[in-house]
């Protein structure tokens, strides 16, 4: 899909006309770089030609696999370097080799003010400053000192420990402190609510926790008194003297009095239980889409395993290179992420989605973002982010002024043109794309998206403006978040690449689905992941639960993901389906609500949609999260007045939206029985907050269920 827009003839000449003679001065000196850069063979031949070769391959021939990555047909990775195969080892070798490298960096406050909002609400807004860096060597004392004070605390080896706390380095701090000491740590969401903290920490019987002085004021201390197990709260910030009034029997330490303890204790009876490969690392909660979240079992070869695929899919990767830490290191994407960027000596600099950009919610007017200040090179991000920053950039193209949107849609096409033939675009970057790529600070040269799937439009969008390439992963936490990845020279949309070099992929006929590996042209199935990064099974689960975990004849373990997958002639993988988001409606018609969500997701119009059917009914329906600056146009454009409360609970306003929705996926080729007949929109946004939404921005179904059941009954009871 393309740019689409009204260009004079004139401007394509003259377009055109710049291209021919920038390549024309840039011919000589380009020839020149190739033959003195580019060894014989180089690469073995042009983006082009790599992105079409065959990347994986069935090892016996058979369409439903398993599918291998032609670099590992004979054997699965394991580990990154040979010899390191627990975290403890992979971080104290990046000590020694990167002592004085910087390691974990955060930004410095300047000042904080309340600053009133339209609605009446005060917001918190920060200046920083610059960020200030601990060295690798620094990280592995701190770390090591806290390990030892934790131990005469009272945690034990191979004990759970709780980890509660927001993205910041005090927690890759504490992991550390954990791996070494081999407790075993439990990962919670800092924005989880009250129950499901309650059931993390009494499922696991943990004694210890570590949080921030923040959580421990809003969170933690209202349900205390329903976990009576435990007795150590560890504070990363803030001193002895600021507590709040808690039950008797837990005691409350501060992040550096505990390194200091351990620190007199260097010499002393805390001496370190090292982990074997097989020990448990980290006990990680799914995000709970469809119920209640389960722990996961993660051992140390788990992710040393799942890091290794995922490292090798990210070219030369080196110490030189900056990461930014901003999404949920209790999700599985951002942990295996930050590991990763320690094992190769990278620096990490801290974020949040509220401080993220310039114009992050948090961040004054006038004043810098971490991404502006920090240039990293390497990013993740879930779609729901990048959808946020493609919509923008669109809005702000179709402000411009006749000539302008002209050369940026001329300059969108011809780079699209030319990336499907492997080529580079230097002018255009320069004079068109550059502003959109200090969005992300103007470095960054790797962009990994995971968590869910990245619409076509989006990741064109991405590959094009952003001036890097936009990698597709596909993971879960059952298998340390590794999977697949693509190659960062195939362009090609909507797919997730081969399988990564710790694993194998087969597919599974679904046949109520009508998914089979015999399907043309490409067989289809349901995803099972096997490797030596899948892992341990759930914590204390029942046997059903168990099921999607299972050992083949040669002793491989093997997960079934339940979403549905077809590989293509190259060995890349495409999803196409989840089980659980496919219903079939009373006239028989099956409907994935996945991946009308997808597609719907691309129209500029909604920010968010949940969509619902019940089985019992002819059609769909849909819940709907306005963007409020397409949606205050649109009301403007017929004379429909109001706020955005008022907007969203307007009748007119439903029909209007739903009229949009519905031009959108007959565009798309929706089936009919597809789109939504009724929809409710909602005036305020979804947030991990409000619990609609996980932490990485994915549909928790069953709360968004119970959250508008009224409107369901309304809807489908025609009152």
């Amino acid at each position: 899909m393309k740019l689409e827009g009204d260009v004079s003839p004139v401007l394509v000449l003259l377009f055109r006309l710049m291209v021919w003679i920038y390549a024309l001065i840039s011919f000589l000196p380009s020839c020149v770089l190739r033959l003195v850069s580019t060894p014989e063979g180089g690469f073995g031949g042009s983006e082009e030609e790599r992105a079409k070769r065959v990347k994986a391959r069935s090892l016996l021939g058979h369409p439903e696999g398993p599918y291998r990555a032609v670099k590992a047909t004979k054997r699965l990775v394991a580990s990154l370097q040979p010899g390191v195969d627990t975290l403890d080892k992979m971080f104290e070798r990046s000590a020694r080799r990167f002592p004085e490298r910087h390691c974990l960096g955060t930004r410095e406050v300047i000042s904080e003010e309340d600053e009133p909002q339209s609605n009446g609400k005060m917001f918190k807004k920060v200046v920083l400053g610059e960020y200030h860096w601990l060295s690798y060597e620094e990280v592995f004392t701190a770390a090591s000192q806290l390990g030892r004070g934790l131990a005469s605390l009272g945690q034990w080896p191979k004990n759970n420990i709780a980890i509660f706390c927001e993205t910041r380095a005090e927690w890759i701090i504490s992991a550390e402190a954990c791996f070494m000491h081999n407790f075993r740590l439990v990962t919670l969401y800092s924005t989880l609510g009250g129950p499901a903290i309650v059931h993390g920490l009494n499922e696991t019987l943990v004694t210890h926790i570590i949080t921030s002085k923040e959580l421990l004021e809003t969170k933690l201390k209202d349900i205390l008194i329903d976990v009576p197990r435990l007795q150590h709260i560890v504070v990363v910030d803030g001193t002895s003297a600021s507590w709040p009034e808690l039950p008797r029997g837990v005691s409350v330490h501060s992040m550096s009095a505990v390194q200091k303890l351990g620190a007199g204790a260097e010499s002393g009876k805390c001496e370190r239980d090292e982990p074997l490969p097989s020990d448990i690392a980290v006990i990680m909660y799914t995000s709970g889409t469809m119920g209640a979240p389960k722990g996961v079992m993660i051992s140390h070869s788990n992710i040393m395993a799942g890091n290794a695929g995922m490292a090798e899919r990210i070219p030369n990767l080196r110490e030189e290179d900056t990461y930014i830490g901003y999404l949920p290191l209790a999700h599985v994407l951002e942990l295996s992420a930050e590991l990763i960027c320690l094992a190769h000596g990278c620096s990490i600099g801290y974020s949040s989605p509220l401080t993220l950009s310039d114009k992050s919610l948090k961040i004054k007017e006038g004043s810098q973002g971490d991404i502006s200040v920090l240039q990293p090179t390497l990013m993740a991000a879930v779609p729901e982010i990048m959808d946020r920053i493609y919509k923008s950039v669109i809005a702000k193209v179709e402000e411009m002024n006749v000539v302008q949107r002209s050369l940026f849609v001329l300059a969108f096409n011809y780079k699209l043109e030319q990336l499907a033939k492997g080529r580079s675009t230097p002018l255009c970057d320069r004079l068109v794309f550059k502003k959109v790529s200090a969005l992300l600070g103007g470095r960054t040269r790797i962009l990994l998206s995971g968590g869910a799937p990245l619409s076509a439009a989006t990741q064109r969008f991405m590959n094009v403006c952003l001036c890097c390439p936009v990698g597709q992963g596909y993971g879960l936490t059952e298998t340390c978040g590794a999977g697949s990845i693509c190659e960062v020279w195939d362009y090609s949309t909507g797919r997730v690449g081969e399988p990564l070099v710790c694993c194998e992929i087969k597919l599974k006929d679904w046949v109520e689905g009508e998914y089979r590996s015999t399907d043309q042209p490409h067989p289809r199935g349901e995803i099972l992941i096997g490797g030596p990064n899948v892992t341990v099974g759930y914590y204390k689960s029942n046997a059903k639960d168990q099921e999607n975990f299972f050992v083949d004849e040669d002793g491989q373990r093997w997960f079934c993901t339940g979403d549905i997958g077809e590989f293509h002639e190259d060995g890349c993988l495409k999803i196409i389906d989840r089980k659980k988001d496919l219903v079939k409606l009373q006239a028989g018609e099956y409907v994935s609500l996945g991946k009308v969500e997808a597609v719907l997701k691309g129209c500029p119009l909604l920010d968010n949609i949940c969509v619902y059917a019940n089985s019992d009914e002819t059609y769909v329906i849909g819940f709907v999260v306005p963007n409020q600056k397409q949606l205050l146009a649109l009301a403007d454009k017929y004379g429909i007045r109001g706020s955005r409360e008022e907007l969203c609970s307007s009748k007119a306003m439903e029909e209007l939206v739903l009229k949009v929705i519905n031009e959108a996926a007959l565009d798309a080729r929706l089936e009919r029985f597809e789109i939504p007949r009724k929809i409710r929109l909602s005036s305020e946004p979804w947030t991990p907050e409000k619990g609609l939404v996980t932490d990485a921005f994915k549909l928790k179904r069953v709360e968004l269920k119970r959250h508008y059941l009224e409107d369901i009954e309304r809807m489908y009871g025609g009152k």
